[in-house]
C-alpha cells in the first residue's frame, strides 16, 4: 500500500500495518480522511491565521510580552537550578534519592516528548486509547516544550520544509557559509527560535488534534502539568526523607535540573543533529544520525532515518541503532496498549539508502536548496 504524499521533499512508504482510513500525508503526518491536510501554498501564504485559528493550547502567531518572558523564565529557571544543584552537591553531596528522582523524571518526561509528543501525536506512527492518550499527553506536557498542540504544529511544519527557507528552525537558513552565519544558525535552531513569532497558518496543521478531545484538553491545561511536573519530584523527596531540605533537593533535581537537560537534549536534535553525523538515507536535507543524542534522547538522535522516514515509529532502523522510545512502543503494543504501529520495510529503506557516490551530490544540494 503507498499513501500519497503532498509535503515537499518527503514521501511515504509501504506500512506493515497498513489502515485504510489514512489518505494524506503531509510532513511525515498521516491525516484522516475527514481532515484536510496543508499544502504548500497554504504554508507559504503571509495572511495571518484567522481568529477561529487561535485555540487554546496554542499560542497566537505575534507573541506578546508577556509571554516573550515567560519563554526567558522556562530557559533561565533550569539552569539556575542546575547551579544550586552544583552548590548543594559540593557543600553536601549528592544523595541517592535525588539522583533516582531526576533520573525517573528524566525518562518519564523524556519519553512524553519522543514516544508521546513525537511519534504518537506529530506522526500517527502508532494508534492507541484515550486513556493512554491522556497519559502520553500529560508526561509531555510535564517535560515544558510548549502545549502538545502547539509543539506538534510547529514540528509538522519542519517536516516540510526541513532545511528550507520556510523551517521554523533550521541552522541552515543564516546569511551563507561563514564562521558567524553557522554559530548563529546553531543558535537559533537550538532556541533563539524559541523567542521569535509562530509562523502564519501554523493551527492549519493539527486540525486533527485540535479535533480530539483528549489532547485539546490537556493542551489547555499546560501550565498546570509543567507545574505538578516541578511539584512531584518535590513531594516525593519531602515524603521519603521526611524533611523539607529533601523536597527542597527533589525540586531541584527531579524538577528543575531534570528539565534543563531534557529542554537541551531535545532542542539539541534541532541543532546538533542536522549538522553532525552520518547519512544513511536520502532526506532531501541536512539530517544527522548522531549516536551521542540516539541514546541521550531516547532514539531520536537518529534523525537522518527520522527525516527519511518520518511516520515510522522505529528511528534506529540498523540492528546497532539503539532507540529506547520503540522499544517501549513495541512492548506497549505487546500487552494491547498500542496498535497499528507503523516502520517500513525492508524494500522500502533499501531503496532510499544513501549510495556513496551521491553523497556529495545530495550535501551540496541540500545546500543549493
Amino acid at each position: 500500500m503507498r499513501i500519497s504524499s503532498a509535503a515537499d521533499g518527503v514521501s511515504a512508504f509501504p506500512l506493515r500495518s497498513p489502515s485504510p482510513s489514512l489518505v494524506a500525508d503531509v510532513g511525515g503526518v498521516i491525516f484522516p480522511p475527514h481532515i484536510e491536510a496543508p499544502k504548500t501554498p497554504l504554508a507559504l501564504s503571509l495572511e495571518a491565521p484567522t481568529e477561529s485559528e487561535h485555540v487554546p493550547g496554542m499560542h497566537a502567531q505575534h507573541q506578546s510580552f508577556g509571554h516573550r518572558v515567560m519563554v526567558v523564565i522556562v530557559v533561565l529557571l533550569p539552569a539556575l537550578g542546575v547551579v544550586a544543584a552544583g552548590w548543594f552537591t559540593w557543600g553536601f553531596g549528592l544523595d541517592w534519592i535525588s539522583l533516582a528522582l531526576f533520573a525517573g523524571m528524566y525518562i518519564a518526561t523524556g519519553l512524553g516528548i519522543t514516544v508521546g509528543y513525537h511519534r504518537l501525536f506529530t506522526h500517527r506512527s502508532f494508534e492507541t486509547g484515550r486513556v493512554m492518550t491522556w497519559v502520553w499527553a500529560v508526561l509531555g506536557s510535564m517535560a515544558s516544550e510548549g502545549p502538545v498542540i502547539q509543539w506538534c504544529g510547529m514540528h509538522r511544519m519542519h517536516h516540510q520544509h526541513s532545511d528550507k527557507e520556510l523551517d521554523p528552525h533550521s541552522p541552515h537558513q543564516h546569511g551563507g557559509d561563514t564562521a558567524w552565519s553557522a554559530v548563529k544558525g546553531a543558535f537559533y535552531a537550538h532556541m533563539g527560535w524559541l523567542f521569535a513569532s509562530n509562523p502564519p497558518g501554523l493551527a492549519r496543521y493539527v486540525k486533527d488534534l485540535r479535533a480530539d478531545p483528549v489532547v485539546l484538553a490537556v493542551s489547555r491545561q499546560f501550565v498546570l502539568w509543567v507545574l505538578v511536573g516541578l511539584a512531584l519530584p518535590a513531594i516525593i523527596g519531602g515524603l521519603v526523607t521526611m524533611s523539607w531540605s529533601g523536597a527542597l533537593l527533589g525540586f531541584i533535581w527531579g524538577g528543575l535540573v531534570r528539565m534543563f537537560m531534557v529542554h537541551h537534549v531535545t532542542w539539541s536534535i534541532n541543532s546538533v543533529c542536522h549538522i553532525w553525523g552520518g547519512r544513511t538515507y536520502e532526506s532531501h536535507d541536512e539530517s544527522r544520525n548522531n549516536l551521542i543524542f540516539g541514546v541521550l534522547a531516547f532514539g531520536e538522535g537518529w534523525h537522518n532515518n527520522h527525516h527519511a522516514f518520518p511516520a515510522s515509529a522505529r528511528h534506529g532502523l540498523k540492528w546497532w541503532q539503539f532507540d529506547s522510545s520503540y522499544l517501549l512502543i513495541k512492548a506497549m503494543q505487546k500487552v494491547g496498549l498500542v496498535t497499528k504501529v507503523r516502520v517500513p520495510d525492508a524494500e522500502r529503506l533499501k531503496a532510499k539508502e544513501v549510495k556513496h557516490g551521491k553523497l556529495a551530490d545530495t550535501h551540496q544540494h541540500a545546500h543549493a536548496s
